[in-house]
Parts: structure tokens; C-alpha cells; sequence
């Protein structure tokens, strides 16, 4: 198992702060403490005795791996060539945005017009790039984190301003689920600072409510996009008749 060093790495953390030494393990696991210093070392435990070592601390396996996932470094942006690789090939950007988006490769032979093994081609790209974990039975383990955010003005931005936007917008927004709020007014630079913060806040709020239906069905999601944007900014028509400063 690839993930057991970080495993044990996270039990070892644990239980340290539930205040429990090699001893007191020992005595759950009916062994003696160097045989338990031996089970650390080699990194060699069984799952009976990962759970018995569990309940000693009171959490279950479960919850130590959602630890361990928690303490892994996760990128929170790609670099210039990792995007360019994206964006110069539309199927792995698909595959991309998607896995990102929380699909699993059974929703991608299914949603989309792809084999299993273009599919698993292009995962294994996205594991090149170092953007996920490809994982036996082709499991995903995402590696990005969950405030990831494309490089401004990057090529993936600029594929979405050239290609996309306008799509986006072709739309009255007058369906359900759908809503465009346009405003407009006089503010202060720390007026429109604050209002940044709040949408920077909004975005968080968006990606936490993602996490929250990422274990329900397939069938009771869609596709949702949010663009908030905010700037200093008149209407190219309006310049013409105002005065100049």
C-alpha cells in the first residue's frame, strides 16, 4: 500500500497528542513495546491492529485517513507548462476540469463519449502532471486543494475568456438555476476592497458546498458554474461625453 508510510505517519502524530506511548499500545495489542517499536519501523500492520490502535485513541480508521489526507501537501496552482499542457489538448482539459470537479472514471466512460482506455490515457497524464493520484481500479485521488485556482491571465484563463465566456453568457438567465445580478455605483478603494474579501469569501463557500454534495449521486448534480467579478470600470459608449479631469 503506497499511502501506509503517511498512514502510520498520522498514527504516530495522533498518539502523541491523545498523550499515548509505545507502552500503552503494547498493552491493547497484547505485545511486547519492542515488538510494537518493530511494528512502526517496518510499517507493517495489520488492519485488525491499525483499528485496535485506533480505538485505543478513540477515533475510527476512517477518521485517520481523512487525517492523513488533510495533512498532504495540495497544490494550489499549477505551473505555466503544467497549464499549457492542459489547455493545448481540449480532451485532457475536459478530463481535467472534471476530475477536479469531483468525477470519478466511471462517470467519465459514462458522461462522456470516451473508451476506458483514452480515458485511463488521459488520467495518466493528469498523474504525470502531478494533478492526481491514479490509483489501482482506477480510483482518483485528487492532489489539488480545494481553494485551487488557475494562474491569473494563464492559458487555461485565457482559453475561457476566448472560448467559453461568450458561451457562458449566451443566456437570459431566466431559467431555474440560473441568476445574473449586475450592479453598478460609486465606491471607495476600501469599499471595493471589503466587497473583494466578501467574494472571496463567497468562493470558499461555493467550493464548501461542492465537498458537501460530492457523495451524492451523479444523476442529482450538474454542472454549475459562478463568475464573480468585480472592477473600475464605465461603459466605452459613456467615455465620450464626459469631461476630461
Amino acid at each position: 500500500m503506497a499511502q501506509t508510510p503517511a498512514l502510520i505517519g498520522t498514527l504516530k502524530k495522533q498518539l502523541k497528542a491523545h498523550g499515548k506511548t509505545y507502552v500503552d499500545v503494547a498493552e491493547a495489542l497484547e505485545l511486547s513495546e519492542a515488538s510494537v517499536k518493530r511494528l512502526f519501523a517496518g510499517e507493517n500492520f495489520t488492519l485488525q491492529r491499525l483499528e485496535a490502535v485506533c480505538q485505543l485513541i478513540g477515533i475510527e480508521l476512517t477518521e485517520l485517513v481523512a487525517l492523513m489526507s488533510q495533512e498532504q501537501p495540495q497544490l494550489m496552482q499549477l505551473t505555466l507548462a503544467q497549464e499549457k499542457h492542459i489547455a493545448d489538448d481540449f480532451i485532457l482539459l475536459m478530463v481535467a476540469l472534471s476530475v477536479i470537479n469531483g468525477y470519478t472514471f466511471a462517470d467519465l466512460v459514462n458522461y462522456y463519449k470516451l473508451s476506458t482506455t483514452r480515458c485511463i490515457q488521459k488520467l495518466a497524464e493528469l498523474d504525470r502532471l502531478k494533478i492526481i493520484d491514479l490509483l489501482p481500479n482506477n480510483r482518483i485521488k485528487l492532489k489539488v486543494s480545494p481553494n485551487f485556482r488557475w494562474l491569473p491571465n494563464g492559458p487555461i484563463q485565457r482559453f475561457f475568456h476566448e472560448k467559453v465566456q461568450q458561451d457562458f453568457f449566451n443566456s437570459r438567465f431566466d431559467q431555474d438555476g440560473e441568476k445574473l445580478v449586475v450592479l453598478n455605483g460609486l465606491l471607495s478603494r476600501a469599499s471595493n476592497a471589503e466587497l473583494q474579501k466578501k467574494m472571496q469569501k463567497l468562493a470558499r463557500e461555493f467550493n464548501d458546498i461542492m465537498q458537501e454534495d460530492a457523495a451524492l449521486p451523479m444523476e442529482e448534480k450538474f454542472g454549475t458554474t459562478m463568475v464573480l467579478a468585480l472592477r473600475h470600470w464605465n461603459f466605452d459608449n459613456f467615455k465620450g461625453n464626459m469631461r476630461s479631469p
